[in-house]
């Protein structure tokens, strides 16, 4: 039984795609008219040939020629073919060979084999046979070369899914801060500039500033000048496994070196409201625009394609649902190849990244901005909440001294009056004591009331432009006997250049004289005092300092506090009052005290400007 005969199988290359464009076929023979015939023959199938008798005017026709396959005869009257081999695949691994030779010999045509040849012809050929290994040969380069571009593109694909989910993960793993989108947007340039990725020899990123009235230029990656050659990018480094890698350091550095293009970058700034540039109109109308040869729908300002230096590149936009965010900006700079459909579209899908990591970054900022202010406002509040329960207290407190002060003044002011009197006019001295008692007594309460009234009618300071040095002196005049009675030794430390400020003088002599009454009664068995004056970045500051018994760090958190008091004596308002006078004049009121070392205290005023 005889079985049909099969039809071959469909090619998996048709015979016009054996060659690509401009593709021949070399035809190496030193016999003319063989040459002739095969040359004939190939060419009535399409087949573009040229022909070459020796192995010098072979390596001329492959300098000269797109070459894809080598028709070699062994014996070559300048050199054997065998010999040849290796130094055409290594000069092109894509070349493909048949060998021609009369010898019938299997270890020649192994050796051939083992060299790189693709397929071993003897002589005489029969044409049949000959056409049928040419389209076998050129098929089998054609598949490999087509493979490896598929392989190619799959892993170009790949490198683009696996940086957008790292991008992803990036930006959905936690806030972006300014340097973290830094860093994602200049992944996303090294993306399009990568071998592994688009393959874009140069690539610009331009945002609008906060208030969207200025597009900038932020970031570029590429060769300044065509002289510089492709960018030096190998791709993202990708261990088997892992994620992406985002330590871009050695990229940063190696972009910082490119000066050209970060100056390109930085000089482009456009108004948003030119609505007629390219550059706007792709981010408003949100739509991709090729410009090619400096051809496209819309006119191209000549500043553009004088700035960068090329004709051809396309321009993505960058958008959020509720705002315009920038551009993207990329060309073939070097090859000048045509910029295809596919990678506009690849072009369009790391812009998405982008505008996410921008969006996500300006979303952080703006929480973290009201953050701040609600955090602002919070203090504020708690600080106007304090101030008002204190104001409302020192309410309450002026109110309540007040009554006293209209209710016992009269009362002491007649007792007073009435044991003074009295004292002048009785000569017994046991009643003459108790007298005297009575009015150092009722002139103690008396003092007790004026400061209070102090207190409660603190008027507002008339301010005057005044030189400060004699109103402390005049303070110090006030309390010399003291000084002098207790033994108390005066240290003072004052500028060759007496500071100016504008104060109310009655108001700060009275502050001074308080502190310096304090000291005083700090220092009962003598001690020192020591007064300072100083200038100091436009602020002036007063101190004064005791050698007296200091007080704890409880007492010193409530001294300023009205009726809060450690001595046996008095109403406790001195430093309440002093507080008040300085706070009113814009000054700090600073105590610093030391059980053993005594106290401290500092007004800081500011100067006037002379």
């Amino acid at each position: 039984m005889i079985e049909p005969q099969l039809p071959p199988p469909p090619s998996a290359v048709a015979e016009d795609e054996l060659l690509d464009g401009d593709e021949c076929i070399v035809i190496v023979d030193d016999f003319p008219d063989l040459v002739i015939l095969v040359q004939d023959f190939l060419g009535q199938r399409g087949l573009t040939t040229v022909i070459a008798d020796s192995a010098d005017s072979l390596r001329r026709r492959l300098a000269e020629h797109k070459v894809a396959l080598v028709l070699l005869d062994i014996g070559l009257p300048d050199a054997d073919g065998t010999t040849l081999l290796p130094e055409l695949k290594r000069d092109d691994p894509d070349l493909a060979v048949i060998m021609l030779t009369a010898v019938t010999d299997l270890q020649t045509a192994l050796a051939c084999l083992r060299y790189g040849a693709d397929d071993y012809l003897t002589k005489p050929v029969g044409f049949t046979d000959l056409l049928a290994t040419v389209h076998r040969v050129l098929e089998k380069r054609r598949l490999t070369i087509r493979n490896r571009w598929y392989q190619r593109q799959i892993e170009q694909a790949t490198f683009r899914i696996q940086l957008a989910h790292a991008l992803a993960m990036k930006m959905n793993t936690a806030y972006l801060s300014t340097m973290e989108l830094d860093e994602i947007l200049h992944a996303i340039l090294v993306g399009i500039t990568a071998e592994e990725g688009l393959q874009f020899d140069r690539a610009f990123l331009a945002l609008f500033d906060e208030s969207g009235v200025i597009l900038e230029g932020r970031l570029a990656i590429g060769p300044g000048s065509r002289e510089e050659g492709l960018p030096a990018w190998s791709g993202l480094e990708r261990p088997a496994g892992r994620p992406l890698n985002f330590d871009f350091h050695a990229r940063r550095e190696a972009q910082s070196a490119h000066v050209e293009i970060n100056r390109i970058v930085r000089a482009l700034r456009i108004e948003a409201r030119d609505s007629e540039h390219i550059l706007i109109r792709a981010v408003r109308n949100r739509k991709s625009i090729n410009v090619a040869r400096g051809q496209c729908a819309h006119a191209v300002p000549l500043e553009l394609l004088g700035l960068l230096q090329e004709d051809s590149f396309v321009i993505v936009p960058l958008f959020s649902p509720s705002r315009a965010l920038g551009v993207l900006i990329a060309d073939h700079f070097v090859s000048r190849a045509p910029i295809g459909e596919e990678q506009i579209q690849a072009l369009e899908s790391f812009a998405s990244q982008a505008s996410l990591a921008i969006e996500h970054c300006r979303l952080y900022v703006t929480m973290e901005r009201k953050i701040k202010e609600l955090e602002e406002v919070t203090t504020e509040l708690q600080k106007n909440k304090d101030l008002l329960v204190e104001t409302e207290r020192y309410s309450a407190l002026g109110h309540m001294a007040a009554q006293l002060a209209h209710s016992i003044r009269n009362p002491i002011t007649a007792i007073g009056g009435t044991a003074r009197l009295l004292a002048r006019k009785i000569e017994n001295p046991e009643w003459l004591q108790f007298l005297s008692m009575m009015a150092a007594e009722a002139g103690k309460i008396e003092k007790i009331l004026e400061d209070l009234f102090n207190f409660v009618e603190q008027s507002k300071p008339v301010l005057e432009r005044t030189h400060l040095l004699p109103l402390v002196r005049k303070a110090l005049l006030l309390h010399f006997n003291a000084l002098n009675n207790r033994n108390i030794t005066k240290t003072f430390v004052f500028p060759e250049r007496d500071p100016l400020v504008k104060v109310d003088p009655r108001q700060i002599q009275q502050a001074l004289v308080h502190l310096i009454r304090n000291s005083i009664e700090a220092m009962p068995q003598g001690g020192e005092l020591t007064v300072s004056v100083a200038e100091e970045n436009e602020r002036v500051v007063i101190a004064l300092s005791d050698t007296g018994q200091g007080m704890s760090r409880e007492d010193l958190g409530h001294a300023t506090d009205p009726f809060y008091t450690t001595k046996m004596v008095g109403a406790g308002m001195g430093l309440a009052l002093v507080r008040r006078i300085i706070q009113d004049h814009e000054g700090e009121l600073i105590l610093a005290s030391d059980a053993h070392l005594g106290m401290r205290a500092t007004i800081i005023l500011p100067a006037a400007p002379r």
